[in-house]
This record gives structure tokens, sequence and C-alpha cells, in this order.
């Protein structure tokens, strides 16, 4: 008896209920996953912003490093250009004259074009002894070195124009190694700056290059988590799929089952209906008794022929009580 009252289902059922633990096992560590991942994300983005802030400060404290060092070589571009002009005064000093044409600096070029102009205009001024044709000499030399000194001129402001008084070369010396010390001094005080500034950048590297390691590290959790998630998911699916078939089966043994109840069931319901609730079993009763002559009801046989005389018997004997009638007549 035990065993025939055992549910068919009970292991389908059994390794549902198996299956079904497990998959929530499952779904809550997925879960668990994702949200190592989420976590993750959120840290790597927080980090990589902060980093973007170390990035921005450094290009910043960079660009004006730069703008610094570009001003420490202009200064030390003029303090070159003005010791060249010292080389030239001390060697003009000396006597010594340029070996190759062309060597002479645009100040010092200008200092004696502007020295020659003014000569010229004085003699021109002052010389009354001066004929014709040697005052159109000088005025032709005097245009000559107008024109000069007008293409030098736009060179020279681009060095900020320094003024070369070649009649007291020792005082023009004396001032351009002023300039020209001004100028290092400058040039020296820049670099300080910027290297102040690089003090600045290096713990700001140093702080960018943990981000970016801290910012590798978390993206690669978030990688690892995301992966672990996808592998547990993808696992779900496959005992899911178990899962919808072992129900599929319940429910078809199911169905099954109630369909053979339901049959039985109409089937017991057939058997004890009287003839009175079923037209077709009175209508074979019928057929019957018209065949037979006789039909028991609830009885336990077909009764003697002297308690329910046949129809033929009844016409056999109509037959003689008609004779004798006739007979006595």
């Amino acid at each position: 008896m035990s065993e025939e009252s055992t549910n068919p289902d009970d292991d389908l059922r059994s390794r549902l209920h198996a299956m079904e633990t497990k998959i929530r096992r499952m779904r809550d560590n997925r879960n668990a996953h994702n949200e190592n991942a989420r976590r993750a994300a959120d840290s790597r983005n927080a980090v990589q912003e902060q980093a973007k802030g170390i990035r921005e400060s450094i290009d910043e404290l960079k660009a004006k490093q730069k703008e610094i060092r570009d001003q420490a070589r202009i200064h030390k571009a003029r303090r070159d250009e003005i010791q060249g002009h010292i080389r030239e005064i001390i060697s003009k000093k000396r006597g010594r004259r340029d070996e190759e044409r062309g060597s002479k600096s645009v100040v010092i070029e200008l200092s004696e074009t502007e020295g020659q102009i003014d000569k010229i205009e004085r003699r021109l001024e002052t010389d009354g002894r001066l004929k014709l044709e040697d005052e159109n000499k000088l005025l032709k030399e005097l245009k000559k070195l107008i024109g000069k000194r007008n293409e030098l001129l736009p060179a020279i402001k681009e060095h900020e124009a320094l003024t070369i008084d070649l009649g007291d070369m020792d005082e023009s010396i004396t001032r351009l190694k002023a300039e020209a010390d001004s100028e290092h001094q400058a040039m020296i005080d820049c670099h300080k700056q910027a290297d102040e500034i690089w003090e600045e950048i290096k713990p700001l590297f140093e702080e960018r290059d943990f981000l970016r390691a801290e910012g590798d590290r978390l993206h690669n959790a978030f990688i690892e988590a995301r992966k672990a998630a996808d592998e547990v998911h993808s696992e779900m699916k496959v005992l899911l799929d178990q899962v919808n078939e072992i129900r599929d089966s319940i429910k078809a043994a199911r169905e099954e089952r109630e369909k053979t109840i339901k049959d039985h069931n109409q089937s017991v319901r057939d058997a004890i209906r009287s003839p009175s609730e079923s037209e077709e079993l009175a209508g074979s009763l019928e057929a019957m008794f018209l065949e037979s002559g006789s039909l028991t009801l609830g009885g336990t046989g077909i009764e003697e022929e002297t308690d329910v005389p046949s129809p033929s018997k009844v016409r056999k004997s109509k037959k003689r009580k008609l004779g004798t009638t006739r007979g006595k007549v």
C-alpha cells in the first residue's frame, strides 16, 4: 500500500525543489558579484575624476612653467645680444675691423649710421666753405644713410634698441655690461621660479601615477566581478531550462492523472445511471423488452410464465375463446 500511495512525481518534485534552492543561491551569488562590480565602478569613476583634476592642475602649472622658461630664454637672448655689442665695441676700441661683411650687430650698424648722419648734418650746417658740388655729394650721402637707418630701425625694435655712444666707448661698455648683467639676473630668476613650480609639480605627478594605478586596479576588479556574474548567470540559464522541463513534466503528468480520474468517474456515473436518467439505456431496454417479451428491473430473474403471460399465449387463448363461443351458439 505504501508503494501504491507514493506520488510518482515525488522524485521530480524533490529534484525541482533542490534545483530551485540552488538557483536562489546562485541568484544571490550573481547579485553579490554585480554589487561588487557596481562598487568597483563607482570607486573607479571617483578615482578617475580625482586624477582628472590632478592632471588639470599639472597642465596649468606646466603651462605656467613653460611661460616662465620662455621668458628666461628671452632674457638670455637679450643678454647674449648685449654681450655681442660689448665685444664689437671692444674690438672697435682696439682698432680691429670685422673680417666678414655684415658681421656687425644691428645696434652697432645703427649707431654708426646715426653718427655719420649727425656728422654730415653738422658739416652742412656749419661749414660755409663747401662748394655746391661738395654739398650735393654730402646730401646724396646723407640721403643714402637715412635710407639705411630706416631699414635698420624695425630690426632694432625687435631687440629693444640700445643707444651706443661711439664717442664714449668706455661709458657704453659699462652701461651695456650693466644691462647684460640685469638680463642675466632676470634669466636666473625665471629659472629659479620655474624650478619652484617644478617642485610643486613633482608630488602631483606621484599622486597622478598612484591614482592611475588605483583606477586600473579598480577597473580590473570591475571586469572580474562582471565576468563572475556573467558566468553564474550562464549556469543559471542552463539550470532554469532544466527546471522548466521538470515543471512541464510534472504539469503533463498531473493533467494526465486528472484526465484519467475524470474519465473513470464519468464511466462510473454512466454505469450506475438508471434507465429513466439515460435515454440510450431506456431505448435499449425497450428494444430488449419487445424482443424477449419480458423485462426484469431490480429482480433476481425472469418470472414464471404463469405469473406473466406472454403476448403469444394471450393471443392463443383469445382464439380458443372465440372458437368455444361459436360452438355454443
